[in-house]
């Protein structure tokens, strides 16, 4: 990764995400540590269409660069984050 390249965080705001939990995680940057946040970018998509593909009862679902999360939490994301910062 590129010293200028954010992480792009994308959670997805679907009906199913958000009835699911997506809610809970839309105040994610505020959590994110504070030497991370100018490294990561963190918005709400539309909807990730991963419903079809994993199925109902995986979302909220989220997507950290290339990799989706199922099940999403923000501790489920932070994990994730800090796997990525190592």
């Amino acid at each position: 990764m590129e010293s200028q390249e954010k992480i792009k965080i994308r959670v997805c705001q679907g009906t199913t995400c958000f009835v699911m939990g997506a809610s809970r995680l839309e105040g994610l940057e505020t959590q994110i540590p504070s030497q991370w946040r100018q490294k990561v970018e963190v918005s709400a998509q539309p909807c990730l269409g991963m419903c079809q593909k994993a199925g109902f009862m995986k979302a909220p679902f989220v997507r950290i660069g290339d990799e989706i999360i199922g099940s999403a939490t923000v501790d489920s994301v932070l994990k994730k984050l800090s796997e990525m910062f190592k």
